[in-house]
């Protein structure tokens, strides 16, 4: 049941369709500002095409996705500069280093890119910064795409994955980090397979689940 409360996203009878076998359909719900929400269920229940049709990047068999009060389609511009969307893909480009590699991405998003070796060091890359993107591991590639997350402004992220190829000490750095978006009036909705060392009354789970047909 949606909420009263005035949402930042609100999903309206999604119905989603792959490969002629329906992942969820009428599935409806609102994420509020100051909330964490994971997407959970297992493997093909449709948890990353999920946040895609909530990204924008792929359209719904039915229903509609709003953000505050219009549809996401209806105001494709206005969404996107609220958006940060990170997939399975890090979007790393192999023939930059790691500092040029995110001094585009922050330029691309309209913030200083001198930001760029300030806001590896977050990262644990500070003595990575001039290394190519093609020397350095895929956990590495992860963490240049993640450490987009210290100079973004979008009130809206999503993230599918975020914790893959990271360790402990990363992953509760992330954690932090998302506490503090959400605090801050913006929303995380991300899916992973590990448990959140994050306060529950922060959390919403929507949980999705695997169906034959």
């Amino acid at each position: 049941m949606l909420s009263d409360t005035p949402s930042l996203i609100q999903a309206k009878q999604l119905t989603c369709i792959r490969e002629d076998r329906v992942l969820f359909e009428h599935l409806s719900f609102a994420i509020q500002p100051g909330e964490i929400v994971q997407v959970a269920g297992p493997n093909g229940a449709g948890k990353t095409s999920l946040l895609r049709i909530l990204a924008g990047l792929s359209m719904p068999f039915e229903g509609d996705i709003f953000y505050k009060t219009l549809s996401i389609h209806e105001q494709p511009e206005v969404y996107c500069q609220d958006l940060l969307y990170l997939g399975h893909m890090p979007g790393v480009k192999a023939e930059l280093s790691a500092q040029e590699n995110l001094a585009f991405n922050l330029a691309l998003n309209g913030e200083d890119p001198e930001l760029a070796e300030e806001t590896l060091s977050n990262v644990n890359l500070l003595g990575f910064e001039d290394c190519y993107a093609s020397h350095l591991s895929a956990g590495q590639h992860r963490r240049i795409a993640l450490a987009r997350l210290w100079q973004n402004k979008a009130k809206v992220w999503i993230l599918d994955e975020p914790f893959t190829a990271i360790d402990k000490q990363g992953v509760a750095a992330l954690e932090a980090l998302f506490v503090a978006h959400a605090k801050a009036g913006g929303c995380v909705i991300l899916t992973t397979h590990q448990d959140l060392a994050i306060d529950p009354a922060l959390v919403k789970t929507i949980e999705l689940s695997y169906r034959l047909f």
